[in-house]
């Protein structure tokens, strides 16, 4: 690959997680469709992709971290959840017809962004609910499907992630957004990227350029998150739900 095609490598995916870092997911709508069309064969993308995400989740700790808005009640309920889903799916995805799922997550994406339209005042304030032990217990087990989903596929699980933080536990949209990068782009795609590189193989050679967009998109975007507020996170997190779902459909 010469210095065109990194550089390509590296806008394509600084873009890919900015998007993704505003909205609460979606880096794979631009980042693995790239690959793949840059020949990569589909299971060698998705484990090189899902290593380069773990950098999203770096750049947007660092933004995020300074803010100290994350609950140590949902991050432990992220992490006892989320790691065991993540490698199940990573393990399962070599047994589920890779079409089914996707048009099965196309269809609910599209609902969730439609949900999102059609609620003006979704995610715009934070009520905490759903934080005593039965409702932990269910936002948990809703979370470990979601960690199989991202374990598997590669578009729209952190949205799914973000969405049930807002509607389970009230959050509004920056905090959920907040944790979904944190939780999700650091420790469930880290987990997902280990699992994957042990079942699969890793192209290393492109690495680089995709960790510095990563790492760059995702800084950058959560900046633009917390600068905007949920107002305009709404707005984003729709687009690219509804472009998710649509892509996942037709594609």
């Amino acid at each position: 690959m010469n210095t065109f095609d990194q550089l390509i490598l590296v806008l394509a995916s600084l873009l890919a997680n900015l998007f993704s870092a505003f909205s609460g997911g979606g880096a794979g709508l631009i980042q693995l469709p790239l690959l793949l069309f840059l020949g990569l064969p589909f299971s060698l993308a998705l484990a090189t992709h899902k290593v380069a995400t773990v950098a999203l989740g770096v750049g947007a700790s660092l933004k995020y971290g300074k803010r100290g808005n994350l609950e140590k009640q949902i991050v432990l309920i992220m992490v006892l959840s989320g790691v065991p889903g993540v490698m199940l799916g990573a393990y399962l995805i070599v047994h589920i017809p890779e079409l089914v799922a996707r048009r099965a997550l196309g269809g609910l994406m599209l609902g969730l962004g439609l949900y999102s339209v059609f609620k003006p005042t979704f995610g715009q304030e934070y009520v905490a609910k759903n934080r005593d032990y039965r409702g932990l217990m269910i936002g948990a087990t809703g979370l470990f499907m979601m960690a199989i989903l991202n374990g598997s596929l590669t578009s729209g699980t952190g949205l799914l992630v973000t969405l049930w933080l807002i509607r389970w536990f009230g959050m509004d949209y920056l905090t959920a957004v907040a944790h979904t990068l944190v939780l999700v782009g650091l420790l469930w795609n880290g987990t997902g990227a280990v699992t994957l590189g042990m079942i699969s193989e890793i192209y290393w050679l492109w690495l680089p350029a995709l960790l510095l967009g990563s790492v760059l998109g995702g800084y950058l975007g959560a900046h633009l998150a917390i600068e905007k507020g949920s107002a305009w996170i709404k707005r984003g997190f729709e687009v690219v739900t509804l472009l998710i779902g649509i892509k996942l459909l037709l594609g």
